[in-house]
């Protein structure tokens, strides 16, 4: 006889796990399913999807221990601190990656045991409607559910005519597996995976050489931080950035990559030793039989949903980066909470406008709501407040003044707009400008809340006075 279930999970990812769990918190009798996409040695799914397998988690770890490899052979001289014949172990290095990643991955199994979700192994994909009940074929097996969330994740986008076989050319799961520092690498696109896999190697010894397709560099940010940015990765860490490439051919050697381009100067060639693709993700929704039932997807194959991601179908939910939005993981996870809630019959809704953004290189770049480029195309009245880290005195006794903290606000409620920011835990002080946005915060809010000295955060606070143009230490 088949399981039932109040609700079942479609993908063990961020969004997934997160839903399936609040789910079953909240009394629902709840199923998780995940395919074999990352499988562990003995050939059993692994939870966590992208993110925590070979995405944000592992790329983390790696980012931090070719900072502290950075530091030590760059910056610990400064502090009087001297270290001779500074080596780097990449194999211990990957090892140390791989058991963060297996840790939580048994950490996620835990919390299912914990609030008692089935977790059923194998690819899910609908089959058919009776009786107002959905059925879900998992592996070989037939579920019925009443509600059904939708949490498949995307996968690496690759471009036509470049074969990424992971070992020469390779995309995010293969950048985290690279065996020893390649001495000449070329990465195609300048978003976040490839700028954050570029700073690695880099940091390691690496010759870096990225190539992206679009005129404008990392035009989602604020103008100012995408420029601050760009001079501090080109002339300060050496990062060779080329912009408006246009990618002609690949051709894989026996131990090398050669890239035919064409740029503002015209034909170009660069060999190199390893070749990472990070052109976007694609929504994983092949799979899903989404026709057979009438799953609606929009144009670019992602399930469409409204603003509480309900899909076109009753009681069918999708959440994270198979719907449309930013391809973040604490965005799907916070859309999980709110479709289980929802299905609990609670009214939660989620504020797209306040999810943050951030970029993990050195310095890091993190914003969050409008930028300024964006305020003057909408013809909104701003003012601004802009404070580098040059004037915070935590700052300079951790040897790091790169960078500023930008806030933007109405020119005549003082509702805060936009925070950006470019500078050492740029990802841990965003959520103070989450915060007071999610509750229409002023910038005066933030101009009369006390800050602890010294603390990176002063820079926040004095922003934020700089927008009534009234900061105390700039």
């Amino acid at each position: 006889m088949s399981q039932e279930f109040d609700v079942v999970v479609i993908g063990g990812g961020p969004a997934g796990y997160v839903a399936a769990i609040r789910a079953s918190q909240l009394g629902l009798k709840t199923a998780c399913c995940e395919s074999e996409a990352y499988a562990d040695p003995k050939g059993e799914p692994r939870l966590g999807g992208t993110c925590l397998n070979v995405g944000c988690i592992p790329s983390k770890a790696l980012l931090h221990s070719s900072e502290l490899y950075d530091q030590a052979t760059h910056s610990f001289v400064m502090h009087g601190i001297k270290a001779d014949n500074v080596t780097i172990d990449v194999p211990s290095m990957i090892k140390r990656k791989d058991n963060i990643v297996t840790q939580l991955v048994t950490g996620i199994k835990g919390l299912f045991k914990k609030y008692k979700v089935t977790f059923i192994p194998g690819h899910g994909s609908f089959v058919a409607n009776a009786d107002g009940k959905w059925q879900v074929k998992i592996g070989e097996e037939i579920v019925t559910a009443t509600h059904v969330i939708v949490a498949t994740g995307s996968h690496a986008r690759h471009l036509p005519g470049i074969p990424v076989d992971q070992q020469l050319v390779v995309d995010n799961i293969g950048a985290l597996n690279i065996s020893g520092v390649p001495k000449r690498l070329g990465v195609i696109g300048a978003g976040v995976i490839g700028l954050e896999m570029s700073s690695v190697w880099k940091r390691l010894g690496s010759e870096v050489t990225i190539l992206e397709a679009m005129p404008d560099f990392l035009a989602a940010a604020d103008a100012n931080v995408a420029k601050e940015a760009w001079k501090i990765f080109t002339s300060k860490q050496g990062l060779n950035i080329q912009m408006g490439v246009q990618i002609k051919e690949v051709t894989p050697k026996k131990k090398s990559v050669v890239i035919k381009y064409e740029n503002d100067d015209g034909d170009q060639t660069l060999e190199v030793d390893k070749l990472i693709v990070a052109v976007g993700r694609v929504p994983n929704t092949a799979g899903l039989n989404a026709e057979a039932v009438g799953l609606a997807l929009d144009e670019r194959g992602r399930i469409a949903v409204d603003h509480h991601c309900a899909t076109n179908l009753p009681n069918v939910w999708a959440v994270g980066d198979v719907v449309p939005g930013p391809m973040l993981a604490h965005k799907g996870m916070e859309e999980g909470v709110m479709v289980a809630e929802r299905i609990a019959g609670q009214g939660t809704t989620l504020n797209h406008d306040t999810i943050p953004w951030v970029i993990y290189t050195h310095p890091e770049i993190a914003w969050v709501g409008k930028t300024e480029q964006e305020l003057k195309a909408g013809n909104v009245p701003y003012k601004q407040g802009q404070i580098p880290f040059l004037a915070n005195g935590r700052a300079l006794g951790q040897g790091d003044t790169t960078g500023f903290v930008k806030v933007l606000a109405h020119a005549e409620t003082d509702q805060i707009l936009g925070v950006h920011i470019i500078g050492t835990n740029a990802s841990e002080l965003i959520a103070e400008a989450v915060v007071t946005m999610e509750f229409a915060g002023a910038a005066e809010d933030l101009a009369r809340t006390c800050h602890a000295h010294p603390t990176l955060s002063e820079a926040m606070h004095e922003a934020a006075l700089a927008v009534d143009k009234r900061s105390l230490h700039f």
